[in-house]
């Protein structure tokens, strides 16, 4: 018990260590600043606008059509208050980082920005996009189930796959990222990626009718945009060939990095397009394994040659 008293002696003065880090890597820290947005109010958010875009899933069963209303009316008022609160957080962040400004400065620096008033305006236009969601996100799962001979119903589709889950919360990141809200978008696709393994970035254009059969290792980039009715499988990349800098060696940031997928495309399984002049043109098909860094006209089949194989006895 004595060395133990005297191995806990030490924690003193390990904690001052860590606390003095904090002075010399500031860049880690969010010490004497406005709140963040909350991970668990996100995630928890996410969770009843599944709610309301598949009710009956997941969350409250029994539900009917007596009930529906006013179970999904109680879930649209209390999503309403905790986004507000959310956007709020990331649009005031994202002003004190573009103007160094921080809740111990900001009673010497004036600011006329109702980050409050603006955030609900914000979480009331994103709430009013959910009607047409359901209508692109029901066109996914046909196409899930008109893809897939394994599925079984469309109800399979949205309880088990991971590819529909995937895309569901990039939509609705999409969304939040078309409202320029910062932060929380990202927040929305890494949460999907690590349930998932799919990473697709809020930015990405996605079109109606998008199916990711199997899906694990998909990665998508921001500039991506892809028209309806495509098909990709596990392990495609629509990524960026390199990335430029300026003249003062800074990343370029803004451009259009990722290719163009037109409508009616399938990628097979681990297939790499780069670049954001790319365009893969409408009807064709990407075999498994390419790796493309120029465009592909229309109705266009691109194959890796078959390696041959050889055969000998075992030893």
């Amino acid at each position: 018990m004595a060395s133990d008293f005297r191995r806990k002696e030490q924690l003193p003065e390990l904690t001052d260590r860590i606390v003095a880090s904090y002075h010399d890597l500031d860049l880690i820290h969010h010490l004497a600043h406005c709140p963040l947005p909350s991970s668990k109010e996100v995630f928890g958010i996410v969770r009843d606008l599944k709610e309301v875009l598949f009710p009956g899933y997941r969350g409250r069963q029994n539900l009917h059509w007596a009930n529906v209303g006013y179970y999904v009316g109680d879930l649209v008022d209390s999503l309403h208050d905790r986004m507000t609160e959310q956007l709020c957080r990331a649009l005031r962040h994202a002003h004190d980082q573009s103007t160094r400004t921080d809740c111990e400065k900001r009673g010497t620096v004036e600011t006329t920005t109702d980050f409050e008033r603006i955030g609900q305006e914000r979480a009331i236009a994103f709430l009013e996009t959910l009607p047409q969601l359901r209508e692109t996100l029901m066109a996914d799962a046909r196409a899930a189930y008109d893809g897939d001979p394994a599925a079984a119903s469309t109800d399979e589709i949205v309880f088990c796959y991971p590819g529909f889950e995937a895309i569901t919360i990039q939509r609705l990141a999409h969304e939040l990222y078309r409202l320029e809200i910062p932060i929380v978008p990202r927040m929305l696709t890494e949460w999907a990626h690590r349930q998932t393994g799919i990473d697709i970035h809020p930015g990405a254009q996605i079109g109606r009718s998008f199916f990711i059969d199997h899906g694990t290792g998909v990665v998508i980039g921001e500039t991506c945009e892809i028209a309806d009715n495509v098909k990709i499988y596990q392990g495609v990349t629509l990524g960026a060939k390199s990335f430029p800098k300026g003249p003062d060696g800074e990343l370029v940031r803004g451009e259009k990095r990722h290719p163009t997928v037109e409508e009616g495309v399938i990628i097979y399984s681990s297939a790499s397009i780069l670049g954001g002049d790319v365009v893969i043109g409408s009807g064709s098909v990407i075999g498994a394994g390419v790796t493309l860094t120029r465009s592909v006209p229309a109705n266009t089949v691109v194959t890796i040659e078959k390696p041959s194989l050889r055969f000998r006895e075992a030893s």
